[in-house]
């Protein structure tokens, strides 16, 4: 890398926080620091959605999942476009109605205190987790960069550093300079993906697509695989995807927070809706991005494609080496400082998320206090700044991994987003589910899927069911990935739905929450 290019890093990472902080410098009141008053273009929020979800796992883990599946996973993003009409249609109709600015809030009028309690605390303990290997994921390039330059230094040095340029803005401007940060974050490395592409069109030789063909890096469906076992089995990754894309885009206050600072409910769809168009499209890119690099490396050398093929070099290393060592300047800084960016506003949206969470659904809840708005506003702040240094912590426990990180992101979210996403629909469609059988419903779901995800294996030839309390192998494998959150729900509504037939009636707070949905909400 030349030392232009770390400029541009340099200034980049001076410039979000000042612009964030410029941005949401004047806020008013909670509301406007939790839910931006509920006035942001639905526009913006769609490309605040789709940076939220995008994070550095995306950025340098998906160009790599060509080397091994090929464009399959599109089919997965064909699944979070299903998902996302059914969680724009069915759930968010609900919070906007309610006025709420937490998706929990919804489970604690439909079933009460404790299940809304118990539902924001899982939420706090998954971004916990996934949000840190985010951050950790965001660390790989910036130490490959430094240690190019003969700088050695710890992951967890660069985790604080870009925890505190991030807390910078998302403690001061709250929603509205995560959403506008976002928007300029998610332009940032989506130029820096088509600047590699427009690169790498004048280094692969004439006839790279047939090459790539030719070898498989184009397949774009699996019929043949077997559904249990094969993430990219069309069945399972579209079904599955449409039940991930549901749980995280409808049950997950990380993207909800969002959707609920549009200006009304229709605006709000639009941006759930756009985020899948836009995701997709995105998830094109990087994975040609992929193809034009496997091409590229084999035909320079066949060094780091057969590194890839021996596991010397995971998936997720081809990208990021290229981005350092090809790249000419400019462009390599441009596509560094885009992957910081995934990784910054992915920390902002989940720092404002827990925040949010934690005063609405767990302070305000079990206080039962009435609290002046300014004092809210401090609360929110303050919380900021906890799990800020929470997150930092965290993150700097991760270490490397022989699975792609994209992947590893999806397994924690895995063990409870079936059972948040089951109690929503427990409680829409179970009428007599009272808040006792959703508690031991969520339970049951989330003790399930460790359970499933831990100790059950599957033959990989007969599919026979096994358990191993032990790491899989050659022959033995976990389930699908895709598959686990609607495992999940599946647990969630049979356990709450089989306790509920001890009540005679209906639950009267399932009254409450099931008349019809109102187009528009008053700003």
């Amino acid at each position: 890398m030349n030392p232009v290019d770390l400029v541009i890093v340099i200034v980049y990472l001076a410039a979000m926080p000042i612009i964030g902080v410029l941005v949401g410098r004047r806020q008013k009141s909670a509301n406007d620091y939790f839910v931006g008053e509920r006035s942001m273009p639905w526009w913006a929020v769609t490309l605040s959605v789709v940076a939220t979800e995008t994070s550095t796992l995306t950025v340098i883990s998906t160009p790599g999942l060509v080397f091994g599946s090929a464009f399959l996973f599109l089919e997965v993003a064909f699944g979070y476009i299903l998902g996302r009409l059914v969680a724009a249609f069915v759930l968010l109709p609900r919070y906007f109605k309610g006025n709420y600015v937490s998706a929990y809030e919804f489970l604690g009028r439909r079933f009460g205190r404790g299940l809304q309690g118990t539902a924001s605390v899982t939420f706090v303990v998954t971004r916990l987790l996934a949000e840190g290997l985010r951050l950790f994921a965001g660390a790989i390039p910036i130490k490959a960069i430094l240690d190019h330059y003969g700088i050695h230094t710890a992951y967890w040095h660069i985790v604080v550093l870009l925890t505190a340029l991030t807390l910078i803005y998302a403690f001061v401007g709250g929603i509205k300079s995560v959403i506008w940060v976002d928007v300029i974050q998610w332009s940032l490395y989506i130029l820096g993906a088509i600047g590699a592409v427009i690169f790498l069109s004048t280094k692969l030789p004439d006839g790279w697509t047939s090459i790539a063909s030719g070898q498989g890096r184009f397949q774009l469906t699996d019929f043949a695989s077997n559904i249990i076992t094969s993430p990219y089995a069309f069945i399972g990754a579209v079904v599955g995807g449409a039940f991930l894309s549901m749980a995280s885009h409808g049950a997950d206050q990380l993207i909800v927070g969002r959707l609920l600072s549009t200006k009304s409910l229709r605006d709000g769809q639009r941006a759930l809706i756009g985020s899948s168009i836009v995701v997709f499209i995105q998830f094109a890119l990087f994975l040609v991005v992929g193809a034009m690099l496997w091409v590229y490396t084999g035909g320079k050398t066949g060094a780091t494609a057969t590194a890839v093929a021996a596991g010397k070099m995971s998936g997720d290393d081809v990208f990021s080496n290229f981005i350092v060592n090809d790249l000419p300047v400019g462009l390599a800084g441009l596509l560094i400082a885009g992957i910081l960016a995934s990784t910054m506003g992915a920390l902002a949206s989940a720092l404002n998320a827990l925040s949010t969470s934690t005063i609405a659904d767990l302070y305000q809840r079990f206080t039962q206090r009435t609290v002046a708005d300014s004092k809210l506003l401090r609360h929110g702040r303050m919380w900021t700044l906890i799990w800020a240094v929470v997150f930092a912590i965290f993150a700097s426990l991760f270490t490397n991994s022989k699975d792609p990180v994209i992947q590893q992101g999806l397994g924690i979210v895995g063990y409870t987003y079936g059972a948040l996403l089951g109690s929503f629909f427990l409680g829409l469609v179970v009428k007599k589910a009272r808040q006792s059988d959703a508690v031991v419903a969520f339970a049951c779901s989330v003790v399930g899927m460790a359970f499933l995800i831990l100790f059950v294996k599957f033959d990989k030839a007969t599919t026979a069911v096994h358990l191993q309390f032990g790491a899989a192998t050659k022959t033995l494998v976990p389930l699908a990935t895709y598959w686990y959150t609607f495992v999940g729900v599946l647990i969630s509504m049979i356990v709450g739905g089989l306790l509920a037939l001890r009540h005679r009636g209906p639950d009267p707070r399932a009254t409450e929450v099931d008349s019809p949905p109102q187009e528009e909400v008053p700003v």
